[in-house]
């Protein structure tokens, strides 16, 4: 059996608000973005060089935007995506060491909140 996560949706209060900063700030791409009807419509984003997405919805998840936290981004180089996160004035944390890893923290526009982590080599 496989269990693969391919989707993560993204509680917002404006789709619009969060599509501009997820593609113009962070990066990621659209995959598409669909308007169902008034009430109901669908974004799926990609960050780059990721398998997983995300979804920005309206009308599909009860979810209280901003509740999302702890949602964690891998990268080789922490420094280097602190660098590019804070040239695209995305709010982000200084780079910070624990035993388990070097990270930096960021929230959207409705406070959803990522970590970056710096995976060390094997």
């Amino acid at each position: 059996m496989l269990l693969r996560l391919e989707m993560v949706t993204v509680p917002v209060a404006s789709i619009d608000r969060a599509k501009a900063f997820y593609v113009d700030q962070l990066g990621f791409s659209t995959e598409q973005d669909l308007r169902v009807d008034e009430d109901h419509r669908f974004v799926e984003l990609v960050p780059p060089g990721s398998t997983c997405t995300i979804a920005l919805t309206s009308g599909y998840v009860d979810a209280a935007p901003g509740s999302l936290q702890g949602v964690q981004l891998n990268v080789d180089d922490v420094d280097a995506v602190h660098g590019y996160l804070r040239e695209r004035e995305v709010q982000v944390t200084d780079v910070q060491e624990f035993p388990w890893g070097r990270f930096c923290f960021f929230s959207d526009p409705d406070g959803n909140g990522w970590s970056i982590h710096e995976v060390s080599p094997s």
